[in-house]
């Protein structure tokens, strides 16, 4: 705060002990640290608070800018949904457009195909389902009905278990 060297507190002390006296000095000493300590938390939350009230200030600036961005993506998202909707919306137009003109040439041909045909009704018949289940390859050997491994066709051999020395070896 202010810049005092040793020479100037001497003098400042001298002037004080000839002016107030020795008796009365230790305690014009205490009530002058008292008031110099409130001076400076006066002087710090004063501080404080300016630097609060700063960022603050910055933090509104920085809000301001986050929802400016944020509106901008919105606008952004929302032209492109709408032209995205457009697109589709004249697609699908295009779509209707061309179906009545390729329906046309297939509506007709069907009654004149199906003969006495009721319109509307499906001119293809659907695919006859097959009678039996195709028959079992003859490579196989028939499963024994103990057997709980699963059979992968590699013949008598694999079917038989192994020999207990066998599993001691492995």
């Amino acid at each position: 705060m202010f810049d005092f060297g040793f020479s100037e507190l001497i003098v400042i002390g001298v002037v004080l002990l000839v002016v107030v006296g020795p008796e009365r000095l230790p305690k014009v000493a205490r009530t002058a640290g008292h008031l110099l300590g409130r001076v400076q938390r006066y002087v710090s939350d004063v501080k404080s608070d300016i630097q609060r009230e700063m960022q603050l200030e910055e933090l509104k600036k920085l809000q301001e800018q986050v929802r400016q961005q944020a509106q901008e993506v919105e606008s952004s998202v929302r032209s492109g949904v709408a032209s995205a909707e457009s697109e589709a919306g004249r697609t699908v137009g295009e779509l209707r457009s061309m179906l009545p003109a390729a329906g046309q040439p297939a509506a007709q041909a069907e009654p004149s195909a199906a003969g006495t045909s009721p319109p509307g009704a499906a001119s293809a018949s659907p695919p006859p389902l097959p009678q039996e289940p195709p028959p079992l390859p003859q490579e196989l050997p028939p499963r024994a009905s103990d057997d709980s491994q699963l059979d992968l066709g590699l013949g008598e051999a694999a079917r038989q278990p192994a020999p207990p020395g066998d599993k001691a070896k492995a």
